[in-house]
């Protein structure tokens, strides 16, 4: 069992959870990945969501392009954030997360933009790197001009054109496999 900010008790199943160990504390990793990605048509977001979430990813930002179709209202609470942040909590839960991750309130592109360590997708781009940790995923019409010329670095994510929801999985399983390196176990 979790508290969503690093705490954690081991326990066991009986007529309810029972305590079954002391009350451990995991570190935050460092440093926070973030995912932005422009919101799209249907269940994706929930999926995007969800799957970002089990891979460890610490911030998901739902965000408004220039070329977006779906447009969430920006900055307010809406029942698609209850939902996108029920679907969070129930994924680190499934994936035995001990820190929750933010669903932030949606976002305008210059608002992230203007974010430290902020970088775009792009075919163009470089390598991914924790130097950047925050990958904004544009939407399937990709970037307008105006937005690509931010001077933000971009991070390619392969050769293939990818949909808003595949981009942002890639983009948020690199970088985290940067931050926490999986060690070969000892033979």
């Amino acid at each position: 069992m979790s508290d969503g900010m690093g705490g954690w008790r081991p326990c066991r199943f009986g007529a309810a959870l029972e305590p079954a160990g002391e009350v451990e504390q995991e570190a935050r990793p460092s440093p926070d990945v973030t995912v932005c990605f422009a919101v799209v048509k249907g269940q994706r977001p929930e999926w995007a969501v969800q799957k970002l979430t089990e891979i460890g990813v610490d911030r998901i930002v739902p965000l408004v392009t220039a070329r977006s179709v779906v447009r969430w209202p920006v900055g307010g609470e809406s029942g698609h954030l209850d939902r996108l942040r029920r679907v969070a909590r129930e994924a680190a839960m499934q994936s035995r997360r001990t820190w929750l991750p933010v669903v932030a309130d949606v976002a305008a592109f210059a608002t992230v933009a203007a974010e430290a360590g902020a970088s775009l997708a792009h075919p163009a781009g470089g390598p991914a790197s924790l130097a950047h940790p925050t990958v904004m995923i544009g939407p399937e019409g990709g970037w307008d001009e105006d937005e690509l010329h931010t001077g933000l670095p971009g991070v390619r994510l392969g050769a293939h054109v990818l949909r808003t929801e595949t981009a942002a999985l890639l983009a948020g399983a690199l970088l985290c496999a940067l931050r926490d390196p999986v060690e070969a176990p000892d033979s």
